[in-house]
């Protein structure tokens, strides 16, 4: 196994789906990507929800983490995250607590207040009635940790009494809870809980500085964590020429305008694809590309990795969250993802020295 250096490097998986791709081989695909990073070095591998999606089928992180911790050793697989509005803070934690038996000691539960989704799906994950009450998003957090604990949790009723839950019978390990998010609010939610927190630069990357100060600022110690601990996630696309890099985040560029300027979204076109599509959008789109492409970190596997050395220094960072948006050329194997691997190769390769 690659030992690398500072910063630490980790993976973020939306699992992506690409033009005549099957839901089942783009899952190949990702436990590929898994089995790879784990050899690699890399810290943590964390599967994001998103849902009814054509270009996303990371729609439930505990199953495909359960996948991925089976196909690794080493390296620490969970949620980046789970969308804790969409779901019953018991089930998480059971699914947790699940997890952590099947791979003890490996297991991130990572939070978040968005729902991942548009009203529509929303509306259909809550129809049970059982999911979690977003304005209460602080307890149910609090509610976990407990549930995933050893002692578990303990309800009391009004009229007296009380009632003991766990979410395994006899837990002697328990998954790392990290809150993540790309605003004011979870950084200062994370600070008050004394919990590690990520904030979500892949996305927008807007807001980042303050969020990281209010964190760090704000932070109160508690009984699992004594002092801030944080990292930054980053869209990323590596290759051996920079021309072949900026050809492979072609594809996410405009998966990202179609996003922004409310168009119909598609599963990922092929680097051909995007290429041929090359002025269909207007100006309002066009800028948005730019916009993304100026916050990547898009070159060869050198130039990628010193790039995120400094970043890392900047923000007072010591790891780093890969997304590897790279995107895949017609012909390339529809149960591989080639420009994914060889970004995760090639950064690893040059923080190895």
């Amino acid at each position: 196994m690659t030992e690398l250096t500072a910063p630490a490097l980790s993976v973020l998986d939306l699992v992506p789906v690409r033009a005549q791709q099957t839901s089942r081989d783009a899952v190949a695909a990702s436990l590929d990507l898994a089995a790879h990073a784990d050899r690699l070095g890399y810290r943590r591998y964390w599967f994001a929800e998103h849902h009814n999606m054509p270009s996303v089928a990371s729609t439930t992180p505990p199953v495909l983490i359960a996948a991925a911790a089976g196909r690794t050793q080493r390296i620490r697989v969970g949620s980046g995250g789970v969308m804790l509005p969409n779901h019953s803070p018991l089930i998480v934690a059971e699914q947790f607590a699940a997890l952590e038996a099947i791979a003890p000691g490996r297991i991130d539960l990572g939070l978040g207040r968005a729902p991942g989704s548009d009203p529509v799906i929303s509306r259909l994950l809550r129809m049970a009635g059982t999911t979690s009450d977003v304005e209460r998003f602080p307890d149910h957090v609090s509610d976990i940790i407990s549930l995933v604990s050893p002692d578990g949790a303990t309800v009391r009723y009004t009229t007296g009494g009380e009632y003991a839950v766990r979410a395994t019978p006899a837990a002697t390990t328990t998954p790392e809870v990290w809150l993540l998010g790309s605003s004011d609010y979870s950084a200062q939610l994370a600070a008050s809980l004394g919990l590690p927190y990520v904030f979500a630069n892949h996305f927008s990357g807007e807001g980042l500085e303050r969020a990281l100060e209010l964190y760090r600022t704000g932070f109160q110690p508690s009984e699992t964590l004594a002092a801030p601990r944080t990292f930054l996630t980053v869209n990323a696309v590596a290759a051996p020429t920079l021309e072949e890099a900026e050809a492979r985040s072609l594809p996410n560029q405009r998966m990202m305008a179609r996003l922004r300027t409310n168009r119909p979204m598609v599963p990922i076109e092929t680097v051909e694809e995007a290429i041929a599509g090359a002025g269909d959008f207007d100006a309002l789109a066009e800028s948005v590309m730019a916009s993304a492409r100026a916050k990547w970190f898009v070159g060869t596997g050198a130039d990628v990795a010193s790039a995120l050395s400094t970043f890392a220094a900047k923000h007072g960072v010591d790891e780093v969250m890969i997304s590897p948006i790279a995107g895949s050329y017609d012909g390339e194997p529809m149960d591989a993802a080639p420009g994914r691997v060889q970004t995760l190769e090639l950064i690893a390769a040059a923080l190895a020295g």
